[in-house]
């Protein structure tokens, strides 16, 4: 077996279930899930009806690069979305199933640790674990920018002046998970700096940038062209999971530099992760529709508008900035015996934060934090909530 295997930790949703093991909720109540983020708003009949109207097309092999009508759906979305930026939809934008496979398999491409066996790829702290894992298996270093409180983004300074050299890779996650938070043009203007000196890729991991109150949140491709910069080295990556409703889709895209994605699509004709035609022309369907988006939106919108005012009475809960999370300081600062509590006396679900987290030397900076995913219908995300308050104005 590959030796790197080993270097694997187990996911965050494996350790909240070793943390839970034999701790019974109480009997008969229905358990209330916010421990992931997995949405649960319906998925759009549109993509449906796609998905039927082309299920014939299963007969036929599709190809790794895509249909050329997908790519040019996903150019005029990102126009839309960002009017700073252009694309060439055939050189410039790879289908991909889903945001988590594509990081993962990016990383495999990026990496040469045979030219520098100290090759190192940098993340934030919290962060998603497969940008962990993905950098494992490429035979690289794991490092890590801590997101300290207030702005839970990522310190940069906070990384050793020795590994800079060594770094190739950058994960970016804005908005963030867990935190929600986005980067602003002045944290894009820093992060490239870093970039222009060291010549690492980034990654910006976007897949929660539809998912946002009144401001659209910033896109690593926008802020390059609104500081003069071309996409070279820069990569994006979206999804439909969590803008559409549709994670069991598996689609999303890659956008950026020509050069790494034609590179990433070799890679990927090897890895066999082409997308099948009735998902590809039910992604078509999805990217050139905003409508249903919006009432997504809207749905969060009026669950943060319940939610946070309740949690409000007992804890310093605020609103992200994006994303629909609550990335809640608990009272004790024990995030894991929260979650148990949460768990024993009221069958609601979330996750602690030291599990999306590493000590970095001096503590790990998701301690003291549970994420809560406000996934689950809205009665049942303000009754978690009041359920929440009770326990802990009573504590």
């Amino acid at each position: 077996m590959n030796p790197r295997l080993q270097q694997l930790q187990p996911y965050p949703f494996a350790r909240l279930r070793e943390v839970m093991h034999g701790i019974d909720a109480p009997a008969g109540i229905s358990p209330v899930p916010l421990h992931i983020g997995e949405p649960k708003h319906p998925t759009p009949e549109l993509i449906l009806q796609a998905l039927t109207e082309h299920s014939r097309d299963l007969a036929v092999y599709p190809t790794t690069g895509g249909l050329p009508e997908l790519k040019q759906a996903c150019a005029r979305w990102l126009n839309r979305r960002y009017p700073e930026v252009s694309v060439d939809a055939d050189s410039q934008i790879l289908p991909v199933l889903g945001t988590r496979e594509a990081l993962f398999a990016l990383v495999q491409t990026v990496i040469d640790a045979q030219s520098d066996p100290e090759a190192v790829v940098l993340s934030p702290n919290p962060f998603y674990q497969i940008y962990e894992g993905a950098a494992l298996l490429a035979g690289a270093r794991i490092a890590f920018a801590d997101c300290p409180a207030p702005r839970f983004l990522p310190d940069w300074h906070s990384v050793d002046a020795a590994v800079w050299p060594h770094v190739q890779l950058v994960f970016v996650c804005s908005p963030n998970n867990p935190s929600g938070a986005v980067m602003s043009l002045d944290d894009w203007r820093q992060l490239f700096a870093l970039q222009d000196q060291y010549g690492f890729v980034i990654a910006a991991d976007e897949c929660y940038s539809e998912i946002y109150f009144d401001t659209p949140p910033l896109g690593c491709l926008q802020a390059a062209a609104l500081l003069g910069r071309n996409s070279d080295k820069l990569l994006m990556f979206t999804s439909l999971s969590k803008r559409s409703n549709a994670p069991g889709l598996r689609s999303g895209f890659v956008a950026g530099d020509a050069a790494l994605l034609a590179d990433f699509l070799l890679y990927r004709t090897y890895h066999g992760s082409a997308m099948s035609l009735p998902v590809q022309y039910a992604s078509i369907a999805a990217w050139d529709d905003e409508e249903h988006v919006a009432e997504n939106r809207r749905l969060y919108r009026e669950k943060f508008a319940q939610v946070v005012p309740i949690l409000q009475q007992r804890f310093a809960a605020e609103y992200p900035d994006a994303s629909f999370y609550i990335w809640l300081k608990v009272p004790d600062g024990d995030d894991v015996a929260f979650a148990r509590t949460l768990w024993r006396e009221a069958a609601i679900q979330v996750l602690p934060g030291r599990f999306l987290a590493r000590d970095n030397g001096h503590g790990n900076p998701g301690a003291g934090y549970v994420r809560i995913a406000l996934v689950a219908p809205l009665a049942q995300c303000v009754a978690a909530a009041e359920k929440m308050v009770a326990l802990y104005q009573a504590a």
